[in-house]
């Protein structure tokens, strides 16, 4: 079976120290789903399964018992040149992927030719009742939709989630962090009448403030709205 050699492989490029290091930033997942691949040999492993024509085994067969699968996993999947098979394979996905590191690196390239057809998918993933489907499409509308496609709906999207999961609300700052970064006009009245959760409201402040691309003079004034 595919998914024994691809384990078998993953096995042979085990870095321990790694693996350790891995775990510790990954608290959703326990030391022993680690196998401790570095992110570079996953990408390079990644670009050579996709060619395969039965890399659907591996896609295929979940939940995946470890973290490097579910890594790969995500790479394979953004390395899908045709729109209609990637997307179904991301919305297959999604439901089993349990940690922030997965799905940050689950970003298919070819969504970026299909901006119009992923808008209505990023509208069910924020609304859906899964922490990592949420912070998944708010990743995606900050990655595709806060330059030439912008409008100012999109904010209003991600100012609605409420969560009680960090990973959900940390991702809601990053966007608002980057937003204020490229969309400053139309994004600071939600942080000047304080349109997010307290906690959210002022991480997204913090972000901005450490962000070089923001000016000093905008930082002072985002500081005083803490």
């Amino acid at each position: 079976m595919l998914t024994d050699e691809i384990r078998k492989e993953l096995q042979s490029l085990q870095d321990k120290k790694y693996r350790e290091f891995q775990a510790k930033l990954i608290p959703t997942r326990g030391i022993e789903s680690v196998i401790g691949v570095r992110t570079p040999q996953l990408k390079k492993y990644a670009k050579t399964l996709v060619k395969r024509e039965d890399i659907s085994e591996f896609l295929n067969d979940l939940p995946h018992r470890y973290f490097d699968e579910d890594q790969l996993h995500a790479f394979v999947v953004s390395e899908i040149k045709d729109y209609d098979r990637c997307m179904d394979e991301v919305c297959r996905f999604l439901p089993y992927v349990d940690n922030w590191a997965t799905c940050d690196q689950l970003s298919p390239k070819v969504f970026a030719k299909h901006k119009p057809e992923i808008l209505e998918h990023i509208r069910e993933w924020i609304r859906d009742d899964k922490t990592y489907t949420i912070r998944f499409g708010i990743g995606m509308l900050m990655q595709h939709y806060l330059d030439d496609d912008f409008k100012k709906e999109y904010p209003k999207l991600v100012a609605a989630v409420r969560s009680d999961e960090y990973y959900v609300n940390m991702m809601v700052a990053w966007y608002f962090a980057t937003a204020l970064a490229k969309q400053y006009d139309s994004v600071i009245p939600y942080i000047e009448k304080r349109k997010l959760d307290e906690w959210t409201h002022k991480k997204a402040i913090q972000k901005s403030v450490e962000s070089y691309r923001i000016s000093d003079e905008r930082k002072s004034y985002l500081k005083s709205l803490r």
